[in-house]
Order: C-alpha cells, then structure tokens, then sequence
C-alpha cells in the first residue's frame, strides 16, 4: 500500500504543449532555490506556499483527462520539483505503475554527488526524460543570473547520463544575458559530451511575468529589457549546435 504522503504544489494544468513530448498533465511544485534574473514564476519561490496534495489527488485529475494523453504523459516542473524529492519519486512511481510516461523540468540545482544517491537513483528508475535547464554557460555568469553555483547542474547532468535517463537541455536567451556568440557556443561546447542528450530548446525571453512581480511587490530585476523574438532564438539555437558540433568534432580528431 502507498504512503499517504503529500506535497506542495503550486497549481496545475491540464493540456500542457510545450513540457514534454504530446499533451501533458502538468504539475506545478512550490519551492525553488534559485532566483534566476528572468524567472516568471516568482510565486513559486517559497516552501511554505502552495496546497498540500496526495499522489492519489494528482492521478485522478490526470485520470480524468486520461483520453487526451495518449502520445503524452505527467511533467513535474515548479519551481524547483527536486526540493521535494521522496514526494516526486513517489508521484513517479505510481505513474509509472499506471503505463504514465514522467518527464521532469528541472536546473539539478540541488544535486550533490553522493548525497542521497540512493534515493536519487529510486527518481531516475522511474523517470522518462529531463528536461534540463541549463542557465547559463559560464560559472561567474551562472551564479549572476541566478544566485547559484553551476557545479550542481553539470553534476546532475553527469548523474542522469550514468543513470542513461534521455535529456532535452533548455536554455532562455535574454538579451543582454544569454544572447551573445561566445556564450551560445560555450554553451554548445559544454553539452556536447553528453550521451544521453536527446535535443536542445531554446526559448526567447519573455516579459509576461512582470505583472506578477507587481502584483507580490517585488522589484522586476529585467524591468527595460525587451522580449526577445523567435526568429533570433532561432539563430541562438544554431549558434549552441554550432559549438557542439565543433566540440565533437575536435574530439574525434
């Protein structure tokens, strides 16, 4: 019999399109470490917010839409989903049990290289696919952009590679932060060695959480920097595929 625990979520959605392959029930997980420059979920910031819910809860909302996830599945995003780890990988494994493909949005950014392995081992067994937000290419300026060290994010990444889970990076170009040549290229040179990285989304940075910061009295630290359109998130992402192919390719030579 399954324990009865709960966690702290955020909200969810019931049709989501871009969180993983097919159309998704999406799963909104309150708490995030990281206080990324462009983030527009800031209401998922604290640990204390949110409403408690059981695995069963979530499963039957999934299950009432059931019809429509055919080709898709459960994405667990936030937030930050891996602050609550024995509640995700309990929500995993009971999806999984129910032929439910998991997919997890997610920096790593709490991973330490054997600090609970055991029970990260238990999540990657019953994870489908990642979808890794890599924030930046550079140490100094990943820890600008987001208040954090890297190191964690390229451990977790190494982790899921060992643990051969498939991942798909992520990287938000914002202008001014994330959009210059030498970045884009590291970045590419940095995933490159990669075995398990099943493909690469670049998405354009976007002003709509701005209200929200309003409407929680927070300051908006992009406050004049302007949305970034698709076509030049296009050319960013040839830029990233431009620097992991030429990593590729030295080391093959």
């Amino acid at each position: 019999m399954r324990a009865c625990n709960t966690g702290r979520i955020h909200s969810v959605e019931s049709f989501g399109t871009v969180d993983g392959p097919g159309i998704r029930f999406v799963v909104f997980f309150q708490g995030c470490p990281m206080r990324c420059l462009y983030c527009h979920n800031p209401d998922t910031w604290g640990t204390e917010g949110g409403t408690e819910m059981t695995v069963d809860e979530l499963l039957a909302a999934y299950q009432r839409n059931k019809g429509f996830y055919r080709q898709g599945g459960i994405t667990a995003t936030g937030g930050e989903p891996l602050l609550q780890l024995p509640f995700l990988t309990e929500l995993f494994t009971a999806a999984k049990e129910q032929g439910i493909h998991t997919c997890l949005d997610t920096s790593g950014i709490v991973y330490r290289p054997d600090h609970r392995q055991g029970e990260f081992d238990a999540l990657f067994a019953v994870t489908d696919l990642v979808l890794l937000d890599i924030k930046h290419a550079d140490p100094q300026g990943h820890r600008q952009l987001t208040g954090q060290d890297q190191s964690p994010v390229l451990a977790f990444a190494r982790a899921l590679e060992q643990a051969k889970v498939p991942i798909i990076v992520r990287h938000v170009v914002v202008p001014g932060l994330t959009d210059s040549p030498q970045e884009l290229t590291a970045l590419g040179r940095l995933i490159a060695p990669f075995r398990n990285l099943k493909g690469l989304e670049v998405l354009p940075y976007h002003t709509m959480g701005a209200a929200k910061y309003e409407a929680l009295g927070i300051p908006y630290p992009l406050s004049g920097v302007p949305a970034m359109e698709k076509e030049k998130a296009k050319d960013a992402r040839n830029l990233i595929l431009d620097g992991l192919r030429q990593a590729r390719k030295d080391v093959q030579h």
